[in-house]
């Protein structure tokens, strides 16, 4: 049998249909993606974010690592040298242990408030973002210093958080075009979701927003800031504050406790 790159073998659990979830599945000879609907929704992130917790809690040695996605488990495996059969046998049994869809952040959580400016000066895309999605600027800045999102992946860039979900009327699409560059600390928005950009880059969401913090920092003993199921929450500030935390540290008055 060939495993190679763009050949996915498939095993479900119960009855064998393409629509049933969770759904396992080898990446090449790299790995193993279980993965819980093939679309982005809270119940699927959640059981992601605890099914890989748990694969890390039994401590197999042929695990080289694990990673959640938006509605993924991704289990590092080189299956060159372990039988898939016995890995999925064992992800099977994992699986029927508890009811994934029903699970909740853990209670190792954070909660974060992130000091954000929206002035037009350092977020030139906010009116565009609002409009699109039926609101004023004010109302759009009401609302997301109203809503606490949920960190629902790292990626892109290192502890670069994906956040949501938003409300439906910010299921808003993408640009057609690539804005060349944003600078770290963009707030930028699409298809119902932030992204905090950890480093400059371009980009083809809306920047709305702009803040001192930074997602990563590998001078701070915690280089990556974020967990996936952190709760975050923001704080406006004026352009003057901006400026101010940012000439002190990469945590750019950013403050986190326990959420219980």
């Amino acid at each position: 049998m060939y495993f190679g790159p763009t050949f996915v073998k498939v095993c479900m659990l119960g009855r064998n249909h393409m629509n049933e979830f969770p759904k396992i599945s080898h990446v090449g000879l790299r790995g193993v993606l279980v993965t819980f609907a093939d679309g982005l929704t809270e119940t699927a992130n959640l059981a992601a974010i605890a099914f890989r917790a748990e694969v890390d809690a039994q401590g197999w040695p042929e695990v080289q690592e694990t990673a959640s996605t938006l509605v993924s488990t991704f289990v590092s495996i080189d299956l060159t040298n372990v039988d898939f059969d016995d890995i999925v046998a064992r992800l099977r049994t994992l699986l029927k242990s508890f009811d994934w869809q029903s699970a909740q952040n853990s209670s190792e959580r954070k909660i974060w408030t992130i000091p954000m400016c929206f002035d037009a000066e350092v977020a030139p895309q906010l009116e565009e973002a609002a409009r699109a999605a039926g609101l004023s600027p004010k109302e759009a800045i009401a609302q997301f210093c109203s809503v606490q999102t949920n960190v629902i992946t790292l990626g892109f860039a290192p502890g670069q958080p994906y956040l949501g979900l938003l409300p439906a009327h910010w299921d808003i699409p993408r640009q057609s075009e690539l804005t060349p560059n944003v600078p770290a600390g963009a707030l930028v928005i699409a298809i119902r979701q932030f992204v905090l950009f950890a480093t400059s880059a371009p980009t083809g969401w809306r920047h709305v927003g702009q803040t001192a913090f930074r997602p990563f920092d590998p001078r701070r003993e915690m280089a990556v800031a974020f967990s996936p199921g952190d709760a975050v929450r923001f704080a406006s500030i004026t352009v003057a504050e901006l400026n101010d935390l940012t000439s002190k540290n990469s945590f750019g008055g950013a403050e986190w406790k326990p959420l219980r």
